[in-house]
């Protein structure tokens, strides 16, 4: 049996990678609380916030040896190819007897597995706005100044993000460049439609897993995560449409009101 040390610690880390990943607080919970069980620990009471993870653990439900761990959690990002491996490695080792050496190695690996590369996100960036212009039937030129959009907006996202900055003023910019880019490709023919472009790039943008996830913890119950997660979503929106609509503002002033 491992001790509650090496139990605690390799539960909270699972739970670290699920949440850093973009796993819902609840899953992180009841993945935290299998694993520490399955190794006899009956008494587990976890708390996971977007920002944080609270674990105490004990045989039983005394007090007289509780053993706890807190973790801070200070960077997120969407990747649940990582939250998938992490549930595969928390059923292989609820049902076997695996160590806390092998089980942490294993997490380790995880952990590590690069995500995509930079240019695969960028390229794939400008396929979904291409394909989101075309679903609001927008026409061949439009998608392709989607496309073109959805490449720089998704490389200027990655750049901000590599160099730190902080996500509201990364998608304010984001937002701005996306209609600038925008605003610049509709000038070479009138058969572009601006908002197309708009739309289609706008997409990538879109906080749409923090909004699923706000809605499900808050289903669940986990009432203070899923209002964390909804003003996280609220604030990414309102930094989005401040960067687009502060620029088509400025080149509507510019243009003496005859954008539209």
């Amino acid at each position: 049996m491992l001790n509650k040390k090496e139990i605690l610690v390799l539960a909270v880390y699972a739970g670290e990678i699920m949440l850093e990943n973009g796993a819902e607080t609840y899953r992180v919970e009841d993945t935290i609380i299998r694993l520490c069980k399955s190794r006899g620990y009956s008494y587990v009471e976890t708390f996971v916030t977007p920002t944080g993870i609270f674990v105490s653990i004990d045989k039983k439900n005394t007090y007289d040896a509780m053993t706890s761990h807190m973790k801070r959690i200070r960077s997120r990002n969407i990747n649940l190819s990582k939250v998938a491996e992490v549930n595969d490695f928390s059923r292989t080792f609820v049902n076997s007897d695996m160590d806390a050496k092998e089980g942490m190695k294993l997490l380790k690996e995880i952990d590590a597995t690069p995500s995509y590369s930079r240019f695969t996100k960028i390229i794939f960036g400008g396929i979904a706005s291409g394909f989101f212009s075309l679903l609001f039937q927008s026409n061949l030129p439009e998608a392709l100044s989607a496309f073109i959009t959805g490449i720089i907006v998704t490389g200027t996202l990655i750049y901000l993000k590599d160099r730190k900055m902080p996500f509201f003023l990364a998608n304010i910019v984001g937002g701005a460049t996306l209609a600038l880019i925008a605003i610049v490709l509709s000038t070479f023919s009138y058969s572009i439609d601006i908002d197309n472009i708009i739309i289609g790039a706008i997409m990538v943008m879109v906080p749409g897993v923090a909004i699923t996830n706000a809605v499900r913890d808050s289903i669940i119950g986990d009432l203070l995560a899923g209002l964390a997660r909804a003003g996280e979503a609220f604030i990414i929106a309102i930094s989005i449409a401040f960067g687009v609509g502060s620029i088509l503002t400025v080149w509507s002033l510019i243009m003496e009101g005859n954008l539209i």
